[in-house]
């Protein structure tokens, strides 16, 4: 798995290149629910407002056109991730297709 690197900032935009895949992402805490993701690939949405879990895939389709999957794991427990210890304690994780 690769380390997506992230920021800890409340709301953040990043693009990366994941497996060859030209991917977007917009990262945002919320006042009460939570931390969620969109992803885009090549400007398509392929996943909108998902809440970001610990251990748990974000993408969670094999059906979309993206390859591979995404997910944050705390680094010193089994806490939900909030956008504080982003980059830090929660890092967020690529899994490529082969270890999904």
């Amino acid at each position: 798995m690769l380390v997506v690197p992230v920021n800890a900032t409340p709301t953040q935009t990043l693009s990366v290149v994941l497996n060859g895949q030209n991917c977007s992402m917009r990262i945002f805490q919320t006042d009460n629910y939570g931390l969620y993701l969109d992803l885009y690939l090549d400007d398509a949405l392929i996943v909108g407002g998902r809440l970001c879990l610990d251990r748990t895939w974000i993408v969670r389709a094999a059906y979309s056109d993206f390859v591979g999957d995404l997910m944050f794991i705390d680094q010193q427990g089994i806490s939900d991730p909030t956008y504080d210890g982003l980059g830090d304690r929660f890092l967020l994780y690529y899994s490529e297709p082969s270890s999904t």
